[in-house]
């Protein structure tokens, strides 16, 4: 794990995913002179195929600024919405924000209750945003724990972003590594004792039961704030990838900063355990969770 900046400089890039096209940078709109910097840096047909995000630094931004933390949690929305908007421009395949956790309940009732009715605001303001990147929605975690309402929001939006083909944009909400793993497992168990049949749980049966199923495994886990830690977050899938902390607070964290994060990630030389003999080229693809 590293943080930014401090990588090597060897240029070594992410084999591009022969079914992905190639982003096209005027897709962003007007652009600063640090963001345009930064996309010559870039090889567009390079980009991580998934990026994984853990939002970090709500809080501490608005103790800086003497603020309620609600201040820092919906200033927060507005870098999600940065960051999804994009991820969806750039052609990224998949985009996994870590909303709220499974610990997360242990934190003041108040803010939790803030914290569920800003994600109902959310998916209702933002969907046109949603819908005009053509993005479609995608819920990680037991989504059958949270409020009535929340869930109905949620059936919605997959509902609603259904037939979209572009960016998959995964949200974890009551999210936990851990309890995603005993899900799957115990969903594998009682298909098992259902066929009658005793086997040895596989890594391919594991990945197939995941909630993120269908999806490549994260290239790039981005977590701001600081924080050297994963939090319980996709920890099976994010076996081989590349980690880039931070030090920016979450509501701080702009498109630059995003950028900036793509450029690390094209440094990083990915081996996946094995040796590089023939090349970028030779590298292996990221495996996709179910396949």
């Amino acid at each position: 794990m590293r943080r930014k900046g401090i990588s090597p400089e060897d240029a070594v890039l992410t084999k591009a995913h022969p079914n992905i096209s190639v982003a096209d940078p005027s897709a962003l709109g007007p652009v600063t002179p640090e963001e345009a910097q930064l996309l010559a840096r870039l090889d567009l047909a390079r980009l991580p195929r998934h990026v994984a995000v853990i939002m970090d630094g709500n809080g501490r931004w608005a103790q800086r600024k003497h603020l309620p933390r609600a201040a820092g949690h919906r200033s927060g929305t507005q870098t999600a919405r940065t960051t999804i908007e994009t991820c969806a421009r750039m052609k990224i395949e998949a985009l996994t924000l870590y909303a709220f956790s499974v610990e997360n309940w242990r934190r003041p009732k108040t803010e939790t209750d803030f914290l569920m009715q800003l994600l109902r605001e959310y998916l209702r303001q933002e969907m046109p945003l949603i819908q005009r990147n053509n993005i479609r929605m995608r819920f990680l975690g037991r989504s059958r724990e949270l409020p009535a309402g929340v869930q109905q929001d949620m059936r919605a939006a997959v509902e609603k972003t259904s037939k979209n083909t572009g960016t998959v944009l995964c949200l974890a909400l009551n999210y936990g590594g851990r309890a995603e793993i005993v899900d799957a497992l115990n969903e594998i168990m009682a298909q098992r004792n259902g066929e009658g049949r005793n086997a040895p749980v596989t890594e391919d049966e594991v990945s197939a039961h995941l909630y993120t199923a269908g999806l490549p495994d994260p290239d790039l886990l981005i977590r701001s704030s600081g924080e050297m830690r994963v939090s319980n977050f996709l920890l099976w899938q994010i076996a081989y990838a590349e980690i880039l902390v931070t030090e920016t607070l979450w509501p701080d964290f702009n498109r630059a900063r995003l950028l900036e994060a793509f450029v690390e990630f094209q440094k990083r030389e990915r081996r996946y355990g094995g040796i590089r003999e023939d090349g970028p080229d030779s590298e292996v693809p990221a495996r996709v969770a179910g396949q």
